[in-house]
């Protein structure tokens, strides 16, 4: 294991741990660290272990350091992601699934991984497979991000419901949501995006006991200031991290930047 870095700063936004660190690459380690013990913590207890994986800028360094840790038990980790575009072929630059397939699952043998497959038709019964199949395996842990507009996989504020009845639903994307990715260089448009995706709903992520969000970046600043401090409503749906009863977040001081904090804050 990589010798575990310390923040530079930490607090509290009501039961949610923030931690900020050096730089961008220190805090995707330091989750990445963060996400292994987790995944050999419940190795101890359970057969397989159900996790959730995040796609985006946000995660490329946790899943290069977490793919390189010694002796995690991969052969025994059943995989979900949380979104895909409707209609974006997998091998598009900008498709999840070859996202993962690229930083996850080229990486590590990992024993079963449930690809969201948005360029079926009929998207309504994809859906209700993949929440079958998420209900039935019963994730465990949960890495993800925080989008510019405060989203949570794709439940950009028009669509988050904090009460969804689904798992897992169709939704149509924001302009905010399509800009980030115009932004982050996935698209070189906004005609390029996809109107609509697959994304897993708040509650199915919610109900993962452990989650492990990481934002770093200072496109991401002000939306994290956000997440902190407004009242918890779906206008910026990453307000909900402050209620679960086991969530970090890590930050870079980019992403950090308009946070009042104390060096050494607890």
């Amino acid at each position: 294991m990589i010798e575990s870095l310390k923040p530079v700063e930490s607090l509290h936004a009501g039961s949610l741990r923030v931690e900020i660190y050096p730089d961008s690459e220190a805090a995707g380690i330091s989750a990445a660290q963060h996400a292994a013990l987790t995944i050999a913590n419940i190795a101890e207890t359970h057969v397989s272990i159900s996790i959730i994986f995040a796609t985006g800028a946000s995660q490329i360094n946790v899943l290069r350091a977490l793919t390189e840790f010694p002796g995690l038990p991969w052969e025994r980790v059943i995989g979900f992601h949380m979104d895909e575009y409707e209609n974006l072929p997998p091998d598009h630059p900008a498709s999840f699934r070859r996202y993962l397939q690229e930083r996850l699952l080229s990486r590590v043998p990992m024993k079963e991984f449930h690809a969201i497959d948005a360029d079926r038709t009929d998207l309504r019964a994809l859906c209700g497979e993949y929440a079958k199949k998420l209900r039935a395996a019963g994730p465990r842990l949960c890495l993800l991000g925080i989008g510019e507009n405060g989203h949570l996989a794709f439940n950009d504020p028009p669509v988050a419901d904090f009460h969804d009845p689904e798992d897992v639903k169709v939704v149509v994307l924001d302009e905010a949501c399509k800009q980030q990715q115009i932004a982050e260089g996935w698209f070189n448009s906004i005609e390029e995006v996809p109107k609509r995706a697959v994304t897993l709903t708040i509650p199915a992520l919610l109900r993962v006991p452990k989650l492990i969000a990481s934002v770093p970046g200072l496109r991401k600043a002000d939306i994290v200031r956000r997440a902190l401090s407004e009242p918890i409503s779906t206008s910026c749906p990453a307000t909900i991290l402050r209620t679960h009863p086991d969530c970090t977040l890590y930050l870079d001081p980019d992403s950090a930047s308009k946070l009042k904090v104390n060096a050494g804050q607890q």
